[in-house]
């Protein structure tokens, strides 16, 4: 089974040439719309707060959330403090890599996670892998942020008697150019999409933004009732669910690659039920 021909929206940036690629090899017409730009914090004073912090050995515990965040974060390290001393000290450190892609971008500069987090990597799965490692009442833990802050997770460390030291990296902000998302919003509600892929939970809150700003949230609402709407994972879900979107379908492991395939196979029994 393939998307035989059905129309597919993405509202993915960084890695929309690869979603494109994806759904063309499923057999899917790509409408890719990237909804979130991201923007560097206007100081980077929190990452060189935090090497301060970490060089001077008041950082027990790290949490890396992103590979790209991971990395972004090093590079900025790395204009102020010698590399060696910054590996030296994350050495002393217990690391938290939230998933795959952090355990990557870790690796590459020689750097191992003490506590990996297991599929499908959201908050409470972090807090569960924490909890079993060790516990971290009066414990400085440093959390890497990324696009947007996520409360619950500071909150769940602070209840547990942490010291949290939030470091943000970029932020999320809508793409300068919107007509590419209007575009894909008004084919959405004219019908002629069947399928959207939602591969990042801040990518609803824009589209919500969006169609806010032009008054269409009612129109879209009732279109996401006639086609599939498939999401790359729990976090993202509860964030569909939030703003009352339908899941459709959720990968059986929360990567890109799984997500278009599966959901290929899929479509056309999605779309028979809900019509």
């Amino acid at each position: 089974m393939t998307f035989d021909g059905m129309t597919v929206v993405a509202f993915e940036s960084r890695m929309a040439t690869e979603i494109t690629r994806l759904i063309e090899r499923y057999g899917g017409r790509p409408l890719i719309a990237p909804v979130l730009r991201e923007v560097p914090p206007k100081d980077n004073s929190a990452a060189q707060q935090f090497g301060a912090q970490l060089l001077a050995g008041r950082i027990d515990l790290v949490i890396f959330m992103t590979g790209v965040g991971t990395t972004t974060l090093f590079d900025l390290l790395k204009t102020r403090y010698p590399w060696p001393t910054i590996v030296t000290a994350l050495q002393h450190c217990v690391i938290v890599a939230r998933g795959p892609k952090p355990v990557a971008a870790l690796k590459a500069v020689g750097l191992q996670a003490t506590v990996m987090v297991p599929e499908p990597n959201t908050w409470v799965d972090l807090v569960a892998a924490l909890d079993q490692h060790r516990s971290v009442r009066g414990l400085c833990v440093a959390v890497q942020e990324y696009g947007i802050s996520n409360p619950d997770l500071l909150q769940a460390l602070e209840q547990r008697g942490a010291k949290v030291f939030p470091v943000p990296i970029y932020k999320w902000a809508l793409p300068e150019d919107l007509s590419p998302v209007r575009h894909a919003i008004d084919e959405i509600i004219a019908g002629r999409v069947n399928v959207i892929l939602i591969t990042n939970a801040a990518q609803v809150d824009h589209v919500m933004q969006v169609l806010e700003q032009d008054g269409k949230g009612q129109p879209f609402r009732a279109a996401l009732g006639k086609l599939a709407v498939a999401s790359i994972g729990p976090t993202t879900s509860e964030r569909l669910r939030h703003h009352g979107w339908p899941v459709d379908l959720e990968p059986s492991h929360p990567k890109m690659g799984i997500l278009v395939k599966e959901v290929s196979e899929q479509a056309s029994s999605i779309l028979g039920r809900k019509r």
